[in-house]
């Protein structure tokens, strides 16, 4: 039965994530809360594997969780289950494109798509700040402010958006840069 949920789960969610790997975000965090297949800690987890392992970060965070969900099997399905709509979609869409490139309705849907993109990306990352630099549950136990925010992640953070802008080097240099200083330091 597990299987079955975890395979109808991801197939709803590969059908409405439109933007990309970071929209299915949201999605996860709502399945994380109404199945209780991983915690918090662990989608922010799924999200930095997902995105320094090669592949469709979608599929990848899928993958993960189905993994840790049930095993193989689970990573199997649940990839299978976030593949099959987006795959049928995007042939039905190549198709009628091909056919109506030209037309007023469909250029006005996409249009309209473009903010939905942006909504859930925004959304997406604005999770990860919170599960990354904001401690919420410390902060409720204890009530102080200092246990509110990881201040060595958020000046990590500024000194590594710094540095993108500064340096003109590849992404997987700074990835392995944070890897190692998350080994090191322990963030």
């Amino acid at each position: 039965m597990i299987y079955l949920q975890l395979f109808y789960e991801f197939f709803m969610t590969g059908l409405f994530t439109i933007g990309g790997g970071l929209a299915v975000i949201p999605l996860l965090q709502e399945m994380s809360v109404k199945t209780g297949w991983f915690t918090g800690t662990q989608l922010t987890d799924m999200i930095a594997i997902s995105e320094s392992t090669p592949g469709p970060v979608g599929i990848n965070m899928a993958t993960y969780a189905g993994f840790t969900t049930v095993g193989f099997p689970g990573g199997v399905i649940a990839s299978l289950g976030i593949v099959i709509p987006q795959l049928v979609i995007t042939l039905i869409v190549a198709r009628l494109l091909s056919k109506l490139k030209d037309n007023v309705i469909v250029e006005s849907a996409f249009y309209g798509l473009r903010p939905a993109s942006v909504g859930l990306i925004s959304a997406a990352g604005l999770s990860i700040f919170g599960l990354s630099l904001v401690h919420m549950d410390l902060w409720k136990q204890t009530g102080a402010i200092a246990d509110l925010f990881d201040y060595r992640a958020i000046l990590y953070a500024i000194i590594l958006f710094f540095l993108t802008k500064k340096l003109n080097a590849h992404p997987s240099v700074f990835i392995a840069g944070s890897a190692a200083v998350g080994i090191i330091f322990k963030l």
